[in-house]
């Protein structure tokens, strides 16, 4: 009730006060829900989404706009190289399709984590199918075959990054390092007990 009055008068009382203060602001709110649909089960407040619902802006998902995978690429390839001093400047026509064709369940920053991965272990100016993070190729749908055909290129080979790698690279971000090596903080953490 107490946000929906400052919603609403544009006003509230601090912890304490009966001193009634006005205030100009905007509200600026965001949601991976429906909101609606959560209004329709009753597990959110009408009238809390009628007074936020006054602008809506839908942004669709990564998956809805794949068309902009190419621009994204181009902006963390970019923001990657900066960062960790690389000299990244594409990735191949095989990563694209395996962008293009992943369903992306953690929408652009799942992305952005994928193309940091492949800058920290892509050795050459592009980035390959072997830089891309495990659990990316695992989610996709059909194996990705090189145009050999050969069986055994069917299968990706992603080099392991050492734990000691993992934490240069994250400048010891143990959070950042655990997502490195596709592993939990906790995993991370008990592997550093052990190494002790």
């Amino acid at each position: 009730m107490r946000l929906l009055r400052v919603l609403q008068e544009s006003e509230f009382e601090r912890v304490g006060e009966s001193t009634t203060i006005k205030v100009d602001v905007r509200i600026v709110a965001a949601t991976n829900q429906s909101l609606a649909e959560k209004v329709r089960q009753g597990t959110f407040r009408q009238d809390l989404y009628y007074r936020l619902n006054v602008v809506r802006l839908d942004l669709p998902s990564l998956r809805e706009r794949r068309e902009d995978l190419d621009l994204l690429v181009a902006h963390f390839l970019s923001i990657f190289n900066k960062k960790l001093s690389t000299s990244v400047t594409a990735v191949s026509d095989d990563v694209m399709t395996i962008f293009r064709e992943y369903d992306w369940p953690g929408n652009v920053r799942e992305l952005e984590h994928a193309l940091e991965h492949a800058c920290i272990l892509c050795k050459t100016p592009i980035i390959t199918v072997n830089d891309l993070p495990l659990d990316l190729l695992h989610g996709k749908s059909q194996p990705v075959v090189n145009a050999s055909n050969s069986p055994s290129s069917s299968s990706v080979s992603t080099p392991k990054l050492s734990l000691a790698d993992a934490l240069s690279a994250s400048g010891g971000n143990k959070a950042r390092a655990a997502r490195l090596l596709g592993i939990s903080r906790m995993t991370l953490y008990r592997q550093l007990g052990a190494a002790d």
